[in-house]
């Protein structure tokens, strides 16, 4: 059992740290989509994701491209503020694909246009809030899956 977590072009070392480490305790596998905005060596990377980053099931593609082309028959979910469906009316399944953009724009307005059926939102409550930290907003969406599943 376990997901796959996708990160397109992430931006903050220590984000990807801890959604790393979040991607091992939940027996997920991570993706991560060039551009980074950190070289992979990065030591904030490193601490973030704490001594478990050589058990970490780690993919690494040059492009969006790339990993929508190796992966374009998976079943996958978009995560933006720009979805109108709840997280929580996903129909999870076992290695099911949540796709989340960079932490400074999030998913590329083509991304969104493309996949308006499978995106989802995470609701915020508050008008002076206008997005979640990624590494939160990955922790909410892949333990509601692991709540629905077990």
């Amino acid at each position: 059992m376990g997901f796959n977590i996708v990160l397109i072009e992430p931006e903050i070392p220590m984000n990807t740290g801890n959604i790393g480490r979040l991607s091992l305790a939940s027996g997920s596998v991570l993706h991560l989509v060039k551009p980074f905005g950190f070289e992979l060596n990065d030591a904030r990377l490193k601490r973030a994701g704490l001594d478990y980053w050589k058990h970490i099931s780690v993919k690494i593609y040059q492009s969006v491209n790339e990993f929508l082309s190796i992966n374009n028959d998976k079943n996958m979910v978009y995560l933006s503020s720009f979805g109108k469906k709840s997280y929580c009316s996903i129909d999870y399944k076992d290695n099911m694909f949540f796709v989340f953009g960079k932490e400074s724009v999030g998913l590329s307005k083509n991304l969104i246009d493309k996949n308006l059926d499978k995106l989802y939102k995470i609701p915020i409550y508050s008008t002076h809030v206008r997005s979640l930290n990624l590494a939160n907003a990955v922790s909410i969406v892949v333990y509601e899956g692991l709540r629905n599943i077990n």
